[in-house]
């Protein structure tokens, strides 16, 4: 792209930079026959009702159908998804999205009978069916961890009522969205010699990178005094997510919302805990960062606005989506000609929508469909695009593999473990660089951004795990969320974690408004956990080489066949305990050393 500043509709967006989601459906119209044939398997699967316990084949035949049925279901939803998320403001994508969600709940109500009646069968029972029908052993893992999770499963009637609910459950998030992606506009910003630079979900964080502080100033106080526009709006909305999350937790049976959405991955609780804790012994490291960031910026006060810019401003680099291709694959050469090739068949195929566009949806996000997975980025010639292309290509490998060696039942890996695959790229495209960068500046350039992604991703992630806590607990508690108080409580949270050094602007707190991830139920403390993780993994890659790579393959391609603890350890890690959360953050301090003695020189 000649002018990224300038922002195309989705109609200009050449086609090799954009997805082939042509693959999943060549037209809209044959999408909508799969849509109406997945529908018709699923009353066929819902006409074994009453009939799961009577034998091993009726038990086979509802599995079989079942799989079949969530397998097509991914392909119909993901291929709506996809496209809507190209321009989300296309009346009608956002019908064929509704569609296929609404189609997901009809399916989910009309095959809820299936979890009651298959906790109702005996152990001994079960055992039997097992030895009856071979096939069946396929669905041994699936069948096990529905019976793990038997005080949880309600009564035929109620599930299909909790189903039927997914609709209006689904909501915060889906009205959310809509505001944040398709509605929010900021102002424009100018430069001094007049130049106008649009302030957009995808312009924001590159802005937050000028060397210019009046334009990050800027910048900063066009989005945030939008948001601060809606806030009110913003609370009823996070409101409404919360007490879906309670509903859903209070009709299940789990004393917490916190419970019940790890239980859903078979994830201790304690792992959520131990990762705050840990963070908080070690707040010192990100104490010291902040008071060298003030040093070396030269700055009186370090504001928020300031947090982003690199530290070695002279050293900026500019790197076009070519060369990130050729980086990452260079980086990811450890893992073997196997997996370099089908990488860059993802290249070369188009399983990726590179650019922004007007209306196209923010952020970066990997999506892992049957045909192969679909990365959207909206990618700017930064070394923070570069790594998103490798974060999000871990997730699009880790996907395929898992495909490729799981039955459809357990190819999709829980999101414990989602942040494994694509940190490890990261910090392997970061070792890459370091080693073949000679030149100091460039090298602390570099070392300043591997700082601002323990930054962002383990101390950051961690602080707005705690916000989603501290919000769901007062919510469970009685309190009221309103606008002032989530904006308190994460004005406190930023001036904890940020220490002394840095000036808590008071549109910083505003910043839980533009958080997406706030309603996907306790999702983002996985990315700390999994930066963690990812940390000691591609160590261990590098120093050990086969075996390790080995190990670590087989992870990728385990899907969900093993609980996610089990499953990182086999890789050669242990989450269950604080320790890597602790060993990560004491490179986080020897990095901070090497960067204030490079730059001292």
């Amino acid at each position: 792209m000649k002018n990224q500043n300038q922002i195309p509709a989705r109609s200009e967006a050449e086609k090799s930079f954009t997805w082939a989601t042509e693959d999943m459906f060549a037209t809209d119209a044959a999408w909508r026959e799969e849509l109406e044939d997945v529908k018709k398997l699923a009353v066929k699967a819902a006409a074994l009702q009453g009939t799961l316990g009577e034998s091993a084949a009726n038990l086979l035949d509802y599995c079989q159908k079942e799989e079949e049925i969530g397998s097509r279901l991914n392909e119909v939803y993901g291929y709506a998804a996809r496209k809507n998320d190209e321009d989300t403001t296309n009346p009608e994508y956002q019908e064929m999205e509704a569609q296929a969600m609404r189609a997901v709940v009809e399916i989910q109500g009309a095959l809820a009978f299936s979890g009651p009646e298959i906790l109702a069968i005996s152990q001994e029972r079960l055992d039997g069916f097992f030895g009856e029908e071979k096939e069946l052993e396929a669905y041994r893992r699936s069948l096990n961890e529905l019976r793990r999770c038997r005080e949880h499963i309600l009564s035929p009637q109620e599930e299909k009522l909790l189903a039927a609910a997914g609709e209006v459950t689904a909501a915060p998030g889906n009205i959310y969205s809509m505001l944040n992606n398709a509605d929010l506009t900021f102002p424009s910003i100018k430069r001094d010699n007049g130049e106008e630079l649009p302030v957009t979900h995808g312009s924001f964080i590159p802005l937050m990178q000028d060397a210019d502080r009046k334009i990050r100033k800027a910048a900063f106080e066009s989005l945030y005094h939008t948001y601060g526009n809606i806030i009110n709006t913003s609370a009823a909305l996070l409101t409404a997510q919360v007490n879906q999350l309670k509903f859903n937790a209070a009709a299940r049976k789990y004393p917490s919302t916190l419970e019940a959405s790890l239980d859903n991955t078979n994830v201790p609780t304690e792992v959520y805990k131990n990762l705050i804790q840990a963070v908080h012994e070690d707040m010192g490291y990100l104490h010291k960062y902040m008071k060298l960031r003030k040093k070396l910026l030269g700055v009186d006060e370090l504001h928020m606005y300031d947090l982003y810019t690199p530290i070695v401003a002279d050293a900026d680099v500019k790197v076009p989506y070519e060369e990130a291709k050729k980086n990452v694959l260079e980086a990811v050469s450890v893992f073997g000609d196997d997996y370099v090739n089908v990488l860059k068949e993802g290249f070369e195929k188009r399983w990726v929508d590179v650019y922004e566009n007007k209306g196209k949806r923010s952020g970066a996000y990997s999506a892992g469909q049957n045909v192969h997975p679909y990365v959207l980025l909206n990618y700017k010639d930064t070394l923070d695009s570069e790594f998103t292309l490798a974060h999000e290509m871990g997730h699009a490998m880790h996907s395929y593999l898992s495909h490729k060696h799981q039955r459809p039942v357990d190819s999709e890996y829980v999101i414990f473990v989602a942040e494994v695959a694509s940190t490890c790229n990261e910090a392997l495209l970061m070792q890459s660089l370091l080693k073949k960068t000679q030149d100091k500046k460039v090298r602390a350039y570099l070392i300043n951004y591997f700082l601002e992604q323990f930054r962002t991703t383990l101390y950051r992630q961690t602080m707005f795990a705690e916000f989603e806590l501290m919000v769901n607990e007062a919510s469970e508690r009685g309190e009221g969320l309103t606008a002032e108080k989530l904006n308190q409580m994460y004005h406190d949270l930023n001036v904890l974690y940020y220490g002394e050094d840095v000036v808590v602007d008071a549109e910083i707190d505003k910043e839980w408004a533009r958080i997406p991830h706030f309603y996907y139920n306790f999702y983002v403390f996985q990315y700390a956990t999994g930066f963690s993780a990812a940390m000691a993994l591609s160590q261990r890659i590098l120093k050990e080489g086969e075996p390790a790579v080995k190990d670590y393959l087989e992870f990728l391609s385990g899907g969900c066949s093993k609980d996610p603890i089990s499953l990182l350890r086999g890789a050669g890690v242990d989450m269950q305990t604080p320790e890597p959360v602790h060993q990560a953050l004491k490179l986080f301090g020897t990095l901070i050393d090497e960067m204030e003695e490079l730059l001292a020189e």
